[in-house]
């Protein structure tokens, strides 16, 4: 038998899980996602402005640690981190809900 990809592996996990595992699975998973889906954007943000980490930080009164892990989707965003990440980037926020699909 040959090596399982983590696709296969996450497969199988999934399949087992009851229906309740497998909603909070999504929801945490959905959460996941778009945590690491603003991080990339403040990154790509950050790195068209001309900024560090550390110039981010200090523009937004925080530590450049808090903006790695912001950056790497480790964090969840609060509106108001959200907002004093587009201050700083003189930028805008923009919150759509969209359905699914």
């Amino acid at each position: 038998m040959g090596r399982r990809s983590s696709e296969d592996l996450r497969s199988e996990r999934l399949a087992k899980m009851s229906s309740a595992e497998r909603a909070e699975f999504d929801e945490t998973y959905a959460t996941a996602r778009l945590a690491l889906e603003f991080g990339e954007q403040v990154r790509g943000a950050r790195e068209r402005a001309g900024l560090s980490q550390r110039d981010l930080a200090t523009r937004m009164g925080t530590s450049q640690a808090a903006v790695a892990r912001l950056e790497a989707g480790g964090v969840g965003s609060t509106l108001t981190t959200l907002q004093r990440v587009a201050d700083a980037l003189d930028m805008t926020v923009n919150v759509e809900l969209a359905p699914w699909g």
